[in-house]
């Protein structure tokens, strides 16, 4: 069944007998995202696939601790969790990047790595600064985290506080990262019910950073939260002084309070992402059970100009990708809220995966077809789209993208109706007894290289030698935030989340 337009009526999923449909309906009802819960208990959020009954994973081709790629793709380096984000608890989120370092975000605040030799990174900082998901963007000398955890302050020596209390801080925070191995705290920001994710849209003159603040899920038990959380929050930053950072706007998203509760699709009570692509003033919201698209000329008043809803295959918008163009956007489907074991035959090759949409002339979204991973995985597997950025090269476009333990994925979608998968690697699963959460959140292209920060495992370099890729070599960014879009057709980038 193709998405339709929020205007239409929205189809229910039709509910089939047999295991896919008992184990599809278990997964969309689970809580989406795997955040730490909002009453501020220190431990993550049950994993939705330990309440599932097992499904056909019967095409398994890798055990504990194996590893397989494509002939063209290679592991080319790992640095394993250490120090404070040892623990499993401590899961590895989002990545960016500025000149020769990658900051890498964690539960447990974030890492800072030296990947001016590519295929040689080396660790030169561990910040703690417990608050996940610590969802992380850099923009010139300043670095902004998420914090959707209720806490007990907001400085990074704080405890899981319950959100019941009215003191408890959930927000952002600003970073000085102009000598990268050793960030400075400068200011915070609280907003409304967290900020699960943030995406940068710089204003015309540069003189300002805008935050744009995804959170949902109110509660009437939590001050700072309340139904009906239909807004995202916009937080103003000036460049040259981040301390005078506030919250200038909270624009209502959906006045007719969007995807209604009772269907296959999430109950949309807020955003959970937003990618802008601020030299052509567009952003695509993935809110829940709606698909948007804004117009962003006016960097603090968004306007809503497209939504669309997928009520049969969707259970949760997720993150999106604009194409070069600004003709296209992929949308991701975090089924199962990421926890769990979704790419296997019982679940299908359209559930839990991307959806891709022409924009039309007339800035409509106009679906085109579905792409997921081909590969089976294990049981003890979470396996869903995730996090992922375009790869440069002109004319195409081709994405590399995180699939959890599904591994990661290089995929053309120059051809709307008919996407194809060009790269991948795979590690087996951590446990053949349990489901541990884990694999690739965040997986994206920046100078030659693709760099990963696994769940579990840590920070992973890749390479690909292909001839479909060869055109990226030329490309060179000087920063890169994936959910900030650079333009292609400029000299340098200046651009990524869960």
């Amino acid at each position: 069944m193709r998405p339709t337009r929020r205007d239409r009526l929205p189809r229910a999923l039709a509910v089939t007998a047999g295991a896919a449909a008992l184990v599809v309906s278990t997964l969309a009802g689970a809580a989406p995202s795997i955040g730490v819960p909002d009453d501020g208990s220190e431990s993550p959020a049950p994993v939705a696939a330990q309440r599932l009954a097992a499904v056909d994973d019967a095409d398994t081709e890798l055990g504990v601790g194996e590893t397989a790629s494509s002939p063209n793709m290679k592991l080319l380096a790992n640095i394993p969790k250490n120090g404070a984000f040892a623990e499993e608890a401590a899961f590895s989120t989002d990545l960016a990047f500025k000149g020769n370092y990658a900051y890498a975000g964690n539960y447990n605040g974030f890492t800072v790595y030296d990947i001016k030799k590519g295929s040689r990174p080396t660790q030169v900082a561990q910040v703690v600064c417990p608050g996940s998901q610590n969802d992380i963007s850099v923009s010139g000398n300043l670095l902004i985290l998420s914090t959707d955890s209720s806490r007990s302050n907001a400085s990074c020596d704080n405890i899981g506080q319950s959100a019941s209390v009215k003191e408890s801080w959930e927000g952002l925070k600003v970073f000085d990262i102009s000598k990268p191995a050793s960030p400075k705290y400068v200011a915070s920001v609280e907003t409304k019910c967290g900020s699960h994710t943030h995406t940068l849209a710089p204003s015309k003159d540069k003189k300002n950073l805008y935050a744009y603040v995804s959170s949902y899920s109110p509660n009437v038990a939590f001050p700072d939260c309340q139904p009906p959380h239909d807004l995202i929050s916009i937080v103003k930053i000036p460049v040259k002084n981040p301390a005078a950072a506030a919250v200038v706007a909270e624009p209502v998203v959906f006045p007719d309070g969007g995807n209604p509760p009772g269907g296959y699709s999430s109950t949309t009570s807020g955003c959970h992402d937003i990618t802008a692509y601020p030299s052509k003033d567009i952003a695509a919201g993935a809110c829940m059970g709606d698909g948007v698209l804004f117009d962003i000329k006016d960097r603090e008043k968004p306007k809503v100009i497209e939504q669309v809803r997928d009520t049969t295959n969707f259970a949760f918008w997720h993150s999106a990708t604009f194409n070069n163009a600004g003709t296209k956007v992929v949308f991701t489907d975090e089924l199962g809220g990421g926890g769990g074991p979704t790419c296997n035959p019982t679940v299908g090759d359209v559930k839990g995966a991307d959806a891709i949409y022409d924009i039309t002339k007339a800035k409509k979204l106009e679906f085109k077809s579905y792409f997921k991973i081909p590969r089976t995985q294990a049981n003890t597997e979470n396996c869903v789209a995730h996090n992922g950025s375009l790869i440069p090269i002109k004319g195409k476009d081709i994405m590399v993208q995180a699939w959890y333990q599904g591994g990661i994925s290089v995929w053309d979608f120059t051809d709307s109706a008919n996407p194809k998968e060009l790269a991948w690697f795979d590690r087996g699963p951590l446990s053949a007894e349990r489901l541990i959460l884990g694999g690739s959140w965040s997986a994206y292209y920046y100078n030659g290289y693709i760099y990963s920060n696994d769940i579990q495992k840590g920070f992973d370099v890749f390479g690909v030698k292909d001839r479909r890729l060869a055109g990226a070599k030329g490309y060179k960014y000087d920063e890169l935030n994936p959910q900030s879009q650079p333009s292609f057709s400029r000299g340098h980038g200046h651009g990524g989340r869960h």
